[in-house]
């Protein structure tokens, strides 16, 4: 069971005019976007670039720096696999000469908004030259995560609308043609902006990879721009998928392999590959299925007011830790449960009789629909029988 450490192995001496960018080189990327670049990568308004090997070798000195000064400080999972990609392909003549720039890490407490990105030049000066944009998916912070449920109630939200100006900026800095990437929240930003940019900038769009990512509005996949961009998006997600299953797609998903189980597959750095592909899976689990349901029919139930003020809730009670990501909240479990114990207490009567009746329809609605496929799944066994009996 290979998987991106292994591709690296296997391809990483070929360059891209020999091996072109394909599926796994996406995920390389898309992976590599939790990496903290900070200090490190010129942002959008700042000359320069640096290579992912001058890139390897400076983050394995701030990272050494880091840890010597604090020894016990919680660790970021996603930015550690990161860490683990970089590493893997510092030295790898195929990555190391590729230069990044145009790096941006920005969380905004006052817009609920958490974006960030970075623009890699592949191939060099030949044919296969490239300007690859790359957004990062939802980091720890309690701010990112509100962001994403704010996708619930609203058409766009600010890291989509940050997303598309941050495309047609790089686009106007490189002439190359553009691949867009990203992992969960980062694919979802990646097809908007596809969708959401200029049309000079939509016509050198020649892919956009959306790997594990929630999905729209309906409204959004309507759009002229989103059905302009829809033939060029290569979408993939695990076979347990369940964070690309939420909202509307608007695109056929191709479903990949992964060696862990259940919510452990949106983890990249699990999903298996081949030579130039990634492994293509039969189909999505009977639980991802039952998940996506569930999901589905319980925020059809819920109007957008009633999702907005059960996401301000749950918001305002993580908040009350009085820390700012769940790293955060791991480091001091017993501080921030006191702090959440304590949120709990201060919710006024009408906001808690919404949460507990929010709750309480998503528990009826998985109830429902777990007796459903039950019986589904026992009349398919009865047919069976009777077919074998004939």
């Amino acid at each position: 069971m290979a998987n991106l450490f292994d591709y690296v192995f296997w391809r990483g001496d070929l360059d891209f005019e020999a091996f072109p960018f394909n599926p796994v080189d996406n995920v390389v990327f898309s992976q590599l976007s939790y990496l903290p670049m900070d200090g490190i990568v010129p942002g959008p308004g700042e000359k320069g670039s640096v290579s992912i090997a001058q890139l390897a070798k400076l983050y394995a000195e701030k990272l050494g720096a880091e840890n010597s000064a604090q020894k016990d400080a919680p660790k970021d999972i996603m930015a550690e696999a990161a860490s683990a990609v970089l590493s893997a392909i510092g030295a790898a003549p195929r990555y190391m000469r590729c230069e990044i720039s145009g790096y941006v890490n920005r969380t905004d407490h006052d817009e609920e908004m958490q974006f960030s990105a970075f623009c890699a030049e592949i191939g060099g000066k030949s044919a296969a030259e490239k300007l690859l944009v790359v957004y990062r998916g939802t980091d720890a912070s309690f701010v990112g995560w509100k962001e994403d449920f704010n996708m619930s109630f609203v058409n766009s939200v600010p890291a989509q609308k940050e997303a598309a100006l941050y495309l047609d900026e790089a686009a106007g800095r490189f002439s190359r043609p553009l691949i867009l990437a990203g992992h969960s929240k980062g694919g979802n930003l990646a097809i908007y902006a596809a969708a959401f940019c200029g049309d000079n900038t939509r016509r050198r769009i020649e892919a956009v990879y959306s790997n594990d990512a929630p999905g729209f509005f309906p409204a959004v996949i309507q759009s002229d721009g989103y059905q302009a961009i829809c033939s060029r998006i290569r979408a993939f997600v695990p076979q347990s998928s369940f964070v690309g299953m939420l909202f509307e797609h608007g695109e056929s998903p191709q479903v990949v392999k992964s060696a862990a189980m259940g919510l452990f597959q949106h983890n990249m750095c699990n999903w298996e590959v081949a030579p130039n592909n990634l492994s293509v899976g039969e189909e999505l689990t009977p639980q991802s299925q039952l998940v996506s349901s569930v999901i589905h029919e319980w925020m059809g139930k819920l109007g957008e007011q009633q999702r907005h003020k059960f996401t301000e809730a749950l918001y305002k009670i993580l908040v009350s830790s009085n820390a700012n990501s769940f790293i955060d909240i791991g480091s001091d479990w017993p501080h921030a449960a006191a702090g959440i114990i304590g949120g709990l207490k201060n919710i006024d009567g009408p906001t808690k009789k919404l949460m507990g009746e929010t709750l309480g329809e998503l528990f009826k609605t998985a109830k429902k629909n777990i007796i459903g496929r039950h019986r589904q799944r026992e009349e398919e066994l009865w047919n069976a029988d009777l077919l074998n009996e004939e």
